[in-house]
């Protein structure tokens, strides 16, 4: 597997080349790891975070918060190209639906919150192109080569609470040889600016309490079981080793990190 890291904001390209060991990279330790829970972490947007609570979660963004969404979602609208059969992974309330539709060709969505579903195919009513379905990230029901474009914003490889490797695998079975998938979580810099955010929706009423013994080095807590992280650098190289993929890393507005998974062809 070939991996090109870019980092946007440093402007410098390194490659380095995997070797085939037959092991898999030892689990990592530090401020980057991921937490996977789950049990009650796992369905918390299901119960307690979806529709229109999740809807006021971005009304509350402040302005640095918003152009980080903003450049996200234009980084991934790059990489989809007219015609193109696109899947979004996590869609919630549809906020990003009919931008999608009008950059591709059919979007299917899902998500496993049965009222953001309700809310996203309110959203999708006048979009000819784009499917809601109610579907876990993990157990993806679709055959194999179906889309060009897997994404899946908005740090959903952390916020799902699902098993990382299975996710990637997953979005890789679905897309065609030569596709892509794209899986974003935040940038370390950022981590002012996003505790920030999430301060406002605890003030909010949307989350509980945030537990300031907790919440450090890139990891949320709230006092009502809510947790957030992200993952690291070196947390995508050790998932994407040995995937039938290369991986690009790219950093977005000094908000965003982007792993980008080319899924390798028959000749590869």
């Amino acid at each position: 597997m070939r991996l090109l890291l870019l980092n946007r904001s440093i402007l410098q390209v390194n490659r380095v080349k995997f070797k085939k060991t037959g092991t898999r990279p030892a689990p990592l330790r530090g401020p980057g790891m991921v937490l996977i829970m789950y049990g009650g972490m796992a369905d918390y947007y299901a119960e307690r975070l979806s529709a229109e609570k999740l809807r006021r979660c971005y009304e509350v963004a402040p302005p640095r918060v918003r152009r980080y969404l903003r450049a996200e979602l234009d980084f991934a609208l790059e990489f989809i190209r007219p015609g193109d059969a696109v899947l979004d992974l996590g869609c919630g309330y549809g906020r990003t639906l009919p931008e999608l539709a009008a950059r591709a060709g059919p979007v299917t969505a899902v998500d496993n919150a049965p009222a953001s579903i309700a809310m996203a195919r309110e959203v999708a009513a006048g979009l000819a192109n784009v499917e809601v379905l109610e579907m876990d990230a993990a157990a993806l029901q679709f055959p194999d080569d179906r889309f060009d474009v897997v994404l899946c914003l908005q740090n959903g490889i952390s916020a799902f609470h699902r098993d990382q490797p299975t996710l990637l695998r997953e979005a890789l079975k679905v897309l065609h040889a030569g596709g892509v998938a794209l899986f974003s979580t935040y940038a370390e810099k950022f981590w002012p600016e996003r505790l920030e955010w999430f301060e406002l929706q605890a003030e909010a009423g949307l989350l509980g309490e945030i537990d300031r013994e907790r919440t450090r080095d890139g990891f949320i807590a709230c006092k009502d079981g809510f947790t957030a992280t992200t993952v690291s650098p070196d947390r995508f190289r050790a998932l994407a080793a040995d995937l039938p993929a290369d991986l690009t890393l790219s950093e977005v507005d000094g908000s965003s990190l982007f792993c980008i998974l080319r899924k390798s062809g028959p000749a590869d």
